[in-house]
């Protein structure tokens, strides 16, 4: 990673301008997964050590544009303050009255945070003006949430126009973990890709077939490349517009001399439900009726067995409904097999899969779990990120 962080600037005594991923889950105001505020910490503690006024933003949930208290950040200024035991004092708005006093009162150790940046319709529409009030408050930008760095938006983009921008601890072990698992990653190289719709991966799928030994699909995606393959799929979910595609990537594995690897047998449902009657069968033998849920055993051994001995392991996406405990079990194999696998740098690539991993008790057993979803697939397809690409590069 070519870009400056905080530790290629002098913080001391200035006011600095922190993007975090805030958005974390609700159950009223309590918040129920504290993940991302414990990835901001380290970011956030260092810059006090260095005798900065840290002002921190963010986003929480879709409140499109208006103020809407259900979104309100309040309830992870409380859990900061615990965390880092000192007082987070709290903003009543983002770019108002309050925010101005506030933030002219701090003093360098002093910790602010301004309500959700997405109460104004300005934030994602990138408004030049919204983003030159942001940045009036603070010295410095700091970009530390990789969760919207696929996003140009005003706190993630349009304030680095007004601004030094440098990159946080978290953002920089994105891109260190991850682009060294694109670029030079230790080998054999496994991808694991799963989801239920193929068309969310396209560039995902061709950019990984250019980098990897193994390609390996699981999830509702594997449908669709079993219906290139004449297979017979019965009601499971598939993608009749991808099949073409499916078969050019069956074609360039070839070319490419990457092992492509799909599904052997399927645990199958005749409805979606977790209590629905069950059968496993042939991945292209699913009879009339009934649903692909989750890759059958013979498949979660031929899966793991590739898993055991790669070096870089790349995840991205369930293998199944995991959501309902009947169909979550290949999911939980490769968590498991990565789990068993102690000597693979194992990535998982942020949203379903990462939830999974640690909802199923796996989280501390990998070595990193992206904090983006989105973010992490278009890295993923190697794409650029607009909130990476717009902070300052080093000499």
């Amino acid at each position: 990673m070519n870009k400056k962080t905080i530790e290629d600037i002098n913080v001391s005594g200035k006011r600095v301008l922190v993007r975090c991923d805030f958005n974390v889950p609700l159950d009223g105001k309590k918040i129920t997964d504290e993940t991302r505020i414990v990835a901001a910490l380290p970011t956030i503690e260092y810059l006090l050590k260095q005798n900065a006024a840290v002002i921190l933003c963010s986003h929480l949930g879709r409140p499109k544009g208006e103020f809407n208290m259900k979104y309100s950040l309040a309830p992870v200024a409380q859990r900061l303050s615990e965390k880092l035991d000192k007082k987070v004092v709290f903003t009543n708005d983002v770019i108002g009255e309050d925010a101005k006093a506030k933030i002219a009162a701090m003093q360098p150790g002093d910790v602010v945070l301004l309500e959700n940046l997405r109460f104004h319709a300005e934030e994602e529409k990138n408004d030049p003006e919204f983003a030159k009030a942001l940045a009036s408050f603070a010295d410095i930008f700091v970009n530390d949430a990789f969760g919207t760095a696929h996003r140009a938006h005003a706190s993630t983009e349009g304030v680095t126009h007004y601004l030094p921008a440098v990159a946080g601890y978290l953002i920089g072990k994105e891109l260190d973990i991850m682009g060294k698992a694109l670029e030079n990653p230790a080998r054999p190289f496994v991808a694991v890709l799963g989801g239920s719709k193929v068309g969310d991966k396209i560039g995902v799928i061709s950019n990984l077939l250019e980098k990897v030994d193994t390609l390996i699909i699981g999830g509702g995606m594997s449908y669709t490349f079993q219906v290139a393959l004449g297979g017979h799929i019965g009601k499971s979910l598939f993608q009749a517009d991808y099949v073409d595609f499916a078969k050019e990537m069956i074609e360039k594995a070839k070319k490419l001399n990457v092992r492509l690897v799909l599904p052997v047998d399927n645990v199958c449902g005749q409805e979606f439900s977790n209590d629905t009657m069950r059968i496993t069968v042939h991945s292209k033998e699913i009879p009339d009726g009934w649903e692909g849920m989750d890759i059958g055993p013979q498949t979660q051994a031929l899966f793991s067995a590739e898993i055991a001995h790669a070096k870089t392991v790349v995840w991205n996406g369930p293998m199944g409904v995991f959501e309902f405990p009947s169909f979550a079990v290949g999911t939980r194999s490769i968590a498991q097999a990565l789990a068993d696998n102690k000597s693979c740098i194992s990535i998982i690539g942020g949203g379903d899969s990462a939830a999974a991993v640690e909802q199923m008790g796996y989280g501390k057993l990998m070595t990193h779990i992206s904090t983006g979803g989105g973010a992490s697939l278009e890295f993923l397809e190697g794409k650029t990120l607009p909130g990476v690409a717009a902070l300052n590069d080093k000499e």
